[in-house]
């Protein structure tokens, strides 16, 4: 008989099979503790390598129950039940990938009425679990919702946490629920992230995500912790039917005779330096510019140069005369404006007189501009890059990037925010560019996604 119980995050076995466990689902030997280990991820997996070597075993690990939930009385979309489908014939194990504003969230809803056991759903933002939490009472009235993060800390049969609380939190609750939903799960492969899902005993998981593609190629250690890719469906596919057609629209400003004098003499000083250390443009380039840099005063001289330069290239007052043009072109229509900088959104909420949020708005005022934006009350929001992913603003038809990174991620979630059916909206995303400064080849290195084939116009 092995007894198997659960223990900070891992598996403890005890019994006399020593030499079989040896082989089993990741078991290693305990010396401190004179017994078998294995992470609480390989439950499911040793559960059945037991039923399958006809073992017989004490399960103490498991604290989870069936969950009773109401029928969804919402009519599911053709490629949601086949998202769902997909889930299930993978043994509810997987990551389903749906472009924003083609409702994944309620994929998730799905899932847990299929699964029928107590989940808990991780989640990026404070903003998003407050979300999932509304979603989860409108489909499930009556069933407990439980919340964790944000100064929140309620255990229900339904549990909406975030990330950065699940890292700390699931090593003591990751036996309490039989489903793990994983939302925006590209953020999971994060070295911190990951040890939670290692945590939770859970053999149901899903994944949503819109875009799982990570710079470092972490999106493989997906299939580890949650499943294979079971489903995916892409932003062109959807336009139209059910998201809302879109066109992009590329516009150039010039610096002026001064600006691009100062621009160019510390974009050389920074090149010079790059080229001086035998630094290459790559993958780890920046980190050797960094380490670099700390070592000499003309290292320091030549980090301070690359944020002049990008700053220059970033904020040019040009931009901010080409979006008042953009602004009174769509006046009265939902207009979504995103930064790299909070400098720059708060320069522009205070040039336009428009609510902006930040990293640094509270939460009560963030709602308020955010509920305010979708009735009507504001047209315009400014945001640096807070509202990039998990937020709901359906009505916005307009998205307006002033600057931004060369994360392809970053800008097809830009993209999203303005994508999600609303009447017959047709969407429109802007992005702003400074004409001769590498600005240029950061527009074009994030537009490198299918959802901008054969879209872009200059204007």
């Amino acid at each position: 008989m092995i007894t198997i119980v659960y223990e900070a995050g891992t598996l403890r076995l005890n019994g006399d099979e020593g030499a079989f466990l040896h082989n089993l689902a990741h078991c290693q030997w305990d010396a401190r503790t004179h017994c078998y280990r294995t992470p609480g991820i390989q439950y499911a997996r040793l559960i059945q390598q037991l039923h399958d070597q006809r073992i017989p075993y004490d399960d103490q690990a498991r604290d989870y129950a069936e969950l009773q939930v109401p029928k969804i009385s919402q009519k599911p979309f053709p490629y949601q039940e086949e998202a769902i489908l997909a889930w299930v014939q993978a043994k509810m194990q997987g990551v389903i990938v749906l472009p924003t504003g083609t409702g994944k969230s309620f994929v998730g809803i799905m899932a847990i009425a299929t699964a029928k056991r107590s989940t808990i759903i991780v989640v990026p933002t404070i903003d998003l679990m407050h979300q999932w939490s509304d979603v989860l009472e409108q489909h499930f009235a009556g069933v407990p919702v439980g919340l964790i993060g944000g100064g929140e800390y309620v255990i229900a049969s339904l549990t909406v946490i975030t990330y950065d609380s699940a890292y700390r939190h699931l090593e003591r609750l990751g036996n309490k629920f039989g489903m793990i939903i994983f939302d925006e799960c590209h953020h999971l492969p994060s070295a911190s992230y990951q040890i939670g899902a290692e945590f939770a005993i859970a053999p149901y998981r899903l994944g949503l995500t819109a875009t799982p593609e990570r710079v470092d190629a972490g999106e493989e250690k997906l299939k580890y912790l949650i499943g294979q890719f079971v489903y995916r469906k892409k932003i062109r596919e959807m336009s139209g039917q059910y998201l809302a057609d879109y066109e992009l629209c590329e516009r150039k400003v010039k610096l002026g005779p001064q600006e691009r004098a100062e621009y160019w003499e510390e974009r050389n000083i920074y090149l010079n330096f790059l080229r001086d250390h035998a630094i290459s443009f790559g993958p780890r380039s920046w980190h050797q510019f960094i380490a670099a840099s700390c070592r000499s005063s003309e290292g320091r001289r030549a980090l301070m140069a690359y944020f002049r330069q990008k700053e220059i290239a970033q904020a040019a007052p040009a931009k901010l005369r080409e979006l008042k043009k953009i602004l009174e072109k769509h006046a009265g229509e939902r207009i979504l404006i995103f930064t790299h900088d909070n400098a720059t959104a708060y320069a522009i909420s205070k040039e336009f007189l428009v609510p902006v949020i930040t990293h640094q708005t509270k939460t009560q005022e963030r709602r308020a501009y955010l509920t305010g934006f979708n009735q009507g009350t504001y047209s315009i929001l400014a945001t640096s890059r807070v509202l990039n992913e998990g937020v709901n603003v359906p009505a916005a038809n307009i998205g307006v990037v002033l600057s931004g990174s060369g994360s392809v991620r970053e800008h097809v979630q830009r993209l999203g925010r303005i994508l999600r059916k609303y009447g017959n909206k047709r969407a429109i995303l802007y992005e702003i560019i400074t004409q001769d400064t590498a600005e240029e080849y950061v527009s074009q290195r994030r537009r490198a996604h299918e959802a901008y084939r054969n879209k872009s116009k200059e204007e």
